[in-house]
């Protein structure tokens, strides 16, 4: 705002021309005002206009003195009064920003719109625009705006970080980026765009330079408890999570009581196996923010983990108030079902709500659902519709797209539920060997006709899961490192779909490993495949899942603090009594993994 207190000095005031009479009363109402010298200020526009009671510039200041004592409806009126006299620009401005402050954002944009209009050249006309649309939520809108701004003054590192804030706040982390690199540029000791920067920066997993600028934002401002625990979250990040609790410590010594700061040193600690402590941790954010949904929903996970069942389901509904993790379950008109009502003689559509791993896992709970009388239908990735179609209780599978016909049905529930509505325990897991559908003989020996002669132990192979899960850096390694078991005598077979880049090129250089994954279009080829395997040995996928469900032997790979179902200490998951677990140590490396897998396996041939 133009207000009094921020008068010109003498030779802006000959420059512009302005009458030195208003001149001397703006200095003599700024310095009143910056002194809280409120009705001083008042009293000496009022004998201006006892002087001169038509003077727009006069009418002007007063509504400056009144915004400043923060009484909006004089400020309001004496704007109002202003621009009818003269309706410059900048008096509109200011209305419009008295206007914001009484919450008559409408009538706010209307007047900042008219006072663009009148001076469309003027960037910071555009810019105070853009900031009354981020009041009235119109971020879109405002973003023009900020853009506009750039148009008209590149320069303006302003409207760049705000600019880039609005992007951040979408998800378009490299037009963000820019745009604070733009404001850097002009501004290079603003704290809150490195601040930003660093988020950009973490977002784009361009984790060394997100610490370095972290590193320069602190230093611009050492009393910003986010930037710490910003910091922090990069450390977590690259697994530095001892590192990651110091930094959380020092953004709570700053703001002790930030409940998502409290969440996050919990995962750390948790992720250092320190559970007891993380429990305490996630217990003490809740106590803070109860209705926290993703400490829930990490607490919940920690006390599966642990084997607390019962806690652990009840809080994993949790991820109905985490937009990250309910996105991909649609919105249904019909009432949800999660256990109380009788289904018998209903319809019921059980949906698929995470990852496929867990749709293979949890789809052993429709038969249970289905003796309890209802007709399943079963909405899953199409990938899965022809090896689920089969199941015990199931009238129809649809395959989850956005033009999936579904037809009528009384409730739905999504598939990760269902362990809830058992109340599932760890002795009452439904664990049989194998609960899939039987696959046809035919496609089976279509595998095994590809496969050739069962004259070695065939010994199927999973390295690398989806990088855009959120624990992939963790669970996954390289076929470089499983190469290790290479050198046993056994028949080694890829189910590894759409290997990385640098595993495509090892893979292509070894003539120990057949790769058919090009032939395999969905889960039941991967299921009549594995049919034809005598052992499967893979990190924490779909696939392992899948070959656990099937009965095959299956050893899985897994990382220091592993996903919640695989449990802690145990060699046998409850879940799938053909698989055996081969964990991590403290050294948080595969390599010693793969060799006591080495280990067992040439037990294994020798046996066999």
């Amino acid at each position: 705002m133009n207000r009094a207190g921020e008068g010109q000095n003498t030779d802006d005031i000959r420059a512009t021309g302005e009458d030195p009479k208003i001149a001397a009363l703006r200095a003599v109402v700024a310095k009143h005002v910056q002194e809280g010298r409120h009705s001083n200020a008042r009293r000496a526009c009022e004998q201006a206009l006892a002087r001169d009671p038509g003077k727009a510039e006069v009418f002007y200041i007063l509504g400056t003195v009144y915004f400043a004592s923060e009484d909006y409806g004089a400020a309001v009126e004496w704007f109002s009064r202003a621009i009818r006299a003269a309706p410059k620009p900048g008096y509109l401005a200011d209305l419009a920003s008295a206007l914001a402050r009484q919450g008559r954002i409408g009538e706010a944009l209307q007047v900042a719109d008219k006072a663009v209009q009148l001076k469309p050249e003027d960037a910071t006309l555009w810019l105070h625009l853009g900031n009354l649309l981020i009041d009235a939520n119109g971020a879109n809108d405002a973003l023009l705006c900020f853009q506009h701004v750039l148009k008209l003054d590149s320069s303006h590192w302003e409207a760049a970080y705000k600019a880039g804030h609005i992007l951040h706040g979408v998800g378009r982390f490299e037009e963000a980026l820019s745009c604070f690199d733009r404001s850097v540029e002009h501004q290079p000791n603003h704290a809150p765009t490195r601040h930003m920067r660093a988020l950009a920066l973490k977002n784009l997993e361009r984790y060394e330079e997100a610490i370095a600028e972290n590193m320069r934002a602190i230093e611009l401002d050492p009393t910003n408890a986010d930037t710490y625990s910003n910091l922090a979250t990069v450390l977590q990040a690259l697994g530095r999570h001892s590192e990651a609790i110091g930094w959380f410590d020092r953004s709570l010594a700053i703001a002790p009581g930030v409940a998502r700061t409290v969440t996050n040193r919990a995962v750390s600690l948790a992720e250092l196996g320190g559970f007891e402590e993380a429990k305490r941790e996630y217990e003490r954010s809740l106590a803070i923010a109860p209705h926290l949904a993703i400490t829930t929903w990490n607490l919940a996970l920690l006390q599966l983990l642990t084997g607390d069942f019962e806690e652990g389901w009840k809080g994993r509904e949790a991820r109905w108030e985490i937009p990250h993790l309910s996105r991909g379950y649609p919105a249904f008109a019909s009432p949800r079902w999660l256990g109380d009502e009788s289904v018998a003689g209903k319809t019921l559509l059980v949906c698929a709500d995470e990852g496929l791993g867990d749709t293979i896992q949890f789809a052993r709970y429709i038969p249970l659902v289905a003796a309890r009388g209802a007709r399943v239908i079963l909405l899953v990735e199409e990938a899965l519709c022809p090896l689920l179609l089969g199941l015990d209780g199931i009238v129809e599978c649809v395959p989850k797209r956005d033009d999936a016909v579904l037809p009528p049905f009384d409730f739905h529930c999504a598939l990760d539920s269902l362990p809830l509505v058992f109340e599932t325990k760890l002795e009452t897991i439904p664990a049989s060997r194998t609960y899939l559908p039987t696959l046809p003989a035919h496609h089976i020996e279509s595998w095994e006709r590809r496969l050739g002669a069962r004259d070695k132990m065939r010994i199927g192979l999973v390295w690398s899961g989806n990088p855009k899960h959120h624990n992939d850096h963790n669970r996954s390694t390289s076929l470089e490192v499983l190469a290790r078991i290479l050198d046993v005598d056994a028949l080694f077979v890829s189910l590894q779909k759409d290997p990385r880049p640098a595993d495509k090129d090892f893979l292509q250089e070894r003539r120990d490993v057949i790769d058919l994954t090009q032939e395999i279009v969905d889960f039941s080829d991967t299921a009549a495949l594995i049919s034809c395997l005598d052992l499967v040995i893979a990190v924490d996928t779909s696939v392992a899942h899948l070959a656990g469900a099937l009965g095959c032997p299956t050893w899985i790979l897994l990382p220091y603090v592993p996903d919640y179902r695989w449990l802690l200490h145990r060699e046998k998951s409850p879940w799938y009594p053909s698989v055996r677990l081969f964990r991590q140590s403290e050294s948080r490396e595969y390599e010693s993994v793969v060799d006591r897998v080495r280990a067992q396996l040439i037990e294994e041939i020798q046996r066999r």
